[in-house]
């Protein structure tokens, strides 16, 4: 698959890595051609590097690394977005004390709403860039989960698939609305990691267990949990 990484910062240049080394056709984009550029030389094979308007031009799927600015201001023209899958990895600033306001339009929502003619996906915002550094091994083991939302079944799945290439757990989350859900989340990580001091390696691992096979605790009513 080939993959623009527009922003080619600490996420940006970890995931294109990876992405890199399962084989995937990888092009760094950053403000200058040189700042591309150089990240080749840590990347090796399958990677290209220059500016975030040939990466742009270059992946089929593009990872958009820029929190909460508009792809206009990033990108000479944002047609070149037309039809391609826009990954957002984006939280929103941390505020003091942690006291997020509650999520009415998510990131990635605005994304999708600056760049119509993309197909935006969430995805790889519940955790810090360091835990990237133990995929795919030993981390496909401990079935770390990414929660993917988008309107578009078709990109939803393909980015599912380039999750799992890299050893992560692919959570289907369903349309791009859910995104205030996991952008929620990605906050809740972030407090865990700064401000519970858990540091940068704790994130969420979802596990669905096998019902019990009896009653012991006097059963339950019913109810939308099954």
């Amino acid at each position: 698959m080939k993959i623009g990484i527009i922003g080619s910062g600490n996420m940006g240049r970890s995931l294109g890595i990876l992405w890199a080394e399962q084989g995937h056709e990888v092009f760094f984009g950053a403000r200058t051609a040189e700042k591309g550029q150089a990240i080749v030389a840590i990347a090796g094979e399958n990677t290209q590097g220059g500016t975030n308007d040939q990466a742009a031009a270059f992946g089929d799927v593009l990872l958009y690394t820029i929190r909460g600015v508009d792809p206009a201001e990033v990108l000479t023209s944002t047609d070149v977005l037309a039809g391609k899958i826009l990954i957002d990895c984006n939280n929103q600033e941390i505020p003091e004390g942690f006291a997020y306001p509650p999520i009415t339009q998510s990131l990635a929502e605005k994304l999708a709403g600056e760049v119509p003619q993309a197909k935006v996906v969430k995805a790889f915002n519940t955790m810090a860039q360091e835990l990237f550094e133990l995929a795919p091994e030993p981390l496909k083991s401990h079935s770390v989960s990414v929660f993917v939302a988008g309107d578009d079944e078709s990109a939803r799945q393909t980015v599912m698939q380039l999750v799992q290439d890299i050893g992560f757990n692919p959570l289907d989350c369903g349309e791009l609305r859910r995104a205030r859900l996991i952008e929620g989340l990605g906050d809740f990580i972030r407090l865990l990691i700064i401000g519970q001091q858990m540091g940068a390696y704790a994130t969420i691992s979802v596990h669905s267990f096998p019902p019990a096979q009896e009653q012991r605790l006097g059963g339950r009513q019913a109810s939308k949990l099954g």
